[in-house]
């Protein structure tokens, strides 16, 4: 980003809300879970009704301690409710529940790639519910009517709000992936993004290489995926870029992101948070975490994403692709590592999991978890690998039945009769039989140039697997080939 009078520089932080794995709503009773039928997950509570009290579940707050702890915040002593005053059809108490003066949580820090970047805080807050505008392609300015579904609201947050420290909407996406790998480790939250479990708003500004002041902070909102976010931060800074370099000036507001467009759109000027007429929320007492409760949820930690993936890698000798793709997925990550401790080799494993298991994952949308195939039945597969009864194409194809109805591999290599060939006199025969067969090729092989001889052998290959019916030893076979037309 290069202007008149030199480079541009972004600068972004990111809001990112998180729904609690909790079983109940963070004030009432009512189950916690994505998609029930709409407005069946209410009472009063979370309806707003007049003389209905709020409860807090003890569940939010340890769930935002053991972040808390995970990323070294600071936990005041004290922390304290308050009312977020707003009207909009979604909030049935014309309030939000939420912290602000004096959060949980406050000054954490995640390492993403080498560089830091500061957290200001995560605080606590209840869901809205949810609005869905029906016609106009689902937005309210086009909209026939438009419906209200409180199931949702009540349902716990916490919302983490970095530093602007991010440079980058590669950077900025980076963060996402490693905070969401961070949540999910922890049993914070099931980070579904598609669910509305993780939802993102940037604050994007930008300014002269080399300045230290900020520019002006323009909000993006509705981005509900990785891709999603790096586009339209990408876009929103080369607008304000743009802008600028028009002799122009930014404006403090609220943009929407159209994917479709490919833009970010106005929706509202900026609010202040005098605009929200905060008070401390009457019905609930301050928070005060006791130093045995911290210690507590210290000592129960689980290993963190970064620890995780420099394990493996240095344990099974696989590359940081790997072990970022593995450890990007917690289920995939158990799957592999208790394929490992059934006898497979570490890197053997990872290879299948990154390949063909994530890959049925992502078109079947399932989890790991309940996979037909267990994972002593990958330890099996790839220990049929290793000692030459299945070639690779062949092991694809076992995997490929496995994963579709609970079979082992050594059952579906004997219901199909799939075994490899690699007795050197069965293949022999066979390797004889084709070159008699295809006598002008071998001619022409051997007095042929580099090219013509790669492509003749590579077809005589092709014609010996083919009568083995793809079962015969690659290995073995190639070997007796070069020893026949040498």
């Amino acid at each position: 980003m290069t202007g008149g009078s030199g480079p541009y520089e972004a600068v972004i932080g990111l809001e990112v809300h998180v729904e609690l794995a909790t079983v109940t709503k963070m004030f009432c009773g009512c189950p916690n879970a994505f998609g029930a039928e709409p407005n069946t997950l209410v009472c009063p509570t979370c309806l707003g009704l007049p003389g209905s009290l709020p409860v807090l579940n003890r569940a939010v707050v340890d769930l935002a301690l053991r972040f808390g702890a995970a990323l070294g915040f600071r936990v005041p002593e004290t922390s304290i409710f308050a009312r977020k005053n707003y009207f909009y059809p979604d909030m049935p108490k014309d309030y939000q529940i939420s912290q602000y003066e004096e959060p949980i949580l406050v000054d954490g820090r995640l390492e993403v790639d080498g560089a830091v970047v500061g957290i200001e805080r995560a605080h606590l807050e209840e869901d809205t519910g949810k609005i869905i505008h029906v016609g106009g392609g689902g937005r309210i300015h086009d909209a026939a009517c438009s419906l209200v579904d409180y199931n949702r609201a009540g349902v716990p947050l916490m919302e983490i709000v970095s530093r602007p420290d991010l440079r980058s909407a590669d950077q900025a996406r980076a963060y996402v992936s490693e905070l969401r790998a961070v949540l999910e480790a922890l049993g914070v939250s099931d980070v579904k993004m598609e669910e509305g479990s993780l939802r993102i708003d940037a604050n994007v500004s930008v300014r002269r290489a080399g300045s230290t002041v900020l520019g002006t902070k323009v909000e993006i909102k509705n981005m509900n995926s990785l891709r999603s976010l790096g586009r339209a931060v990408d876009h929103e800074v080369h607008r304000q870029v743009a802008l600028l370099e028009a002799g122009g000036s930014v404006t403090q507001e609220t943009r929407h992101w159209d994917e479709e467009g490919g833009v970010t759109q106005p929706m509202r000027t900026k609010e202040a948070s005098h605009d929200y007429r905060y008070f401390p929320e009457p019905d609930l007492v301050p928070l005060a975490p006791t130093p045995e409760r911290l210690g507590r949820v210290t000592a129960a930690l689980p290993e963190l994403p970064a620890a995780r993936r420099a394990r493996l890698r240095r344990e099974w000798g696989i590359g940081e692709a790997d072990a970022r793709t593995l450890v990007g997925r917690r289920d995939l990550a158990d799957y592999a590592e208790a394929a490992v401790a059934a006898g497979a080799p570490g890197a053997a494993v990872a290879n299948w999991c990154t390949g063909e298991i994530l890959s049925h994952l992502n078109e079947t949308g399932v989890s790991a978890e309940v996979l037909p195939l267990a994972p002593d039945g990958l330890a099996e597969l790839v220990a049929l690998v290793g000692d030459g009864t299945l070639s690779r194409p062949l092991a694809k194809d076992v995997l490929a039945e496995c994963l579709r109805e609970p079979k082992r591999p050594r059952q579906v290599v004997a219901e199909r009769g799939l075994a490899q060939v690699s007795d050197e006199e069965e293949l022999g025969a066979i390797v004889d039989e084709v070159l008699t067969r295809h006598a002008a090729e071998v001619e022409a092989y051997r007095g042929g140039d580099d090219k013509t001889r790669k492509r003749k052998r590579g077809f005589l290959m092709g014609e010996c697997m083919r009568a083995t019916r793809g079962r015969g030893n690659p290995q073995v076979l190639s070997r007796l080939l070069d020893e026949r037309l040498a």
